[in-house]
C-alpha cells in the first residue's frame, strides 16, 4: 500500500507520521499543503491517502473532493486525521469523500487498522 500524509502540522509531526506508516510496511510521501497533496497523488496514485483537513490553500476537505471528483479506478481510500471533533465537521468529512474521520490527537492504532483493512502494507495498484 501507498499512503500520503499531508498535513499542516509542524515538520517533525508530518515525519513522524511519514516514519510510523513507512515502519508499518507503507511507502509515504509527504507534503505541506493540500494544492501540493493534490498534484503528488495525481502524479502517483496511492492506494490510500491521508489528510489533515486544515491546510494552507487548499484545505483537506477540498482535496477529497477533488480525488473523488477524478473518479480513477482503483479508488484510494481517504483518512482524515484533523483537530476538527464536532459530529457535524466528521459528517462533512464523510460527504467530502473521506472514509473515515479521525481527532488529534488520534489513536494511531486505530488510524493503521483502518489502513489495513482496506490495503495491505507492501501492495501497490498492481498487485
Amino acid at each position: 500500500m501507498d499512503t500520503e500524509p499531508a498535513s499542516t502540522d509542524a515538520p517533525s509531526v508530518l515525519a513522524a507520521y511519514g516514519l510510523l506508516f513507512h515502519a508499518h510496511g507503507y511507502e509515504t510521501r509527504t507534503t505541506g499543503d493540500g494544492a501540493d497533496a493534490l498534484a503528488e497523488y495525481c502524479a502517483w496514485r496511492p492506494n490510500a491517502v491521508v489528510l489533515d483537513i486544515q491546510m494552507p490553500g487548499m484545505d483537506g476537505r477540498a482535496v477529497a473532493r477533488e480525488i473523488r471528483r477524478l473518479q480513477s479506478a482503483p479508488f484510494p481510500l481517504l483518512v482524515a486525521v484533523t483537530a476538527l471533533a464536532s459530529p457535524s465537521d466528521q459528517a462533512e468529512s464523510i460527504r467530502s469523500g473521506f472514509d473515515h474521520h479521525f481527532v488529534k490527537p488520534a489513536d494511531l492504532p486505530a488510524v493503521l487498522a483502518a489502513i489495513a483493512a482496506r490495503v495491505r502494507p507492501g501492495a501497490t495498484d498492481d498487485s
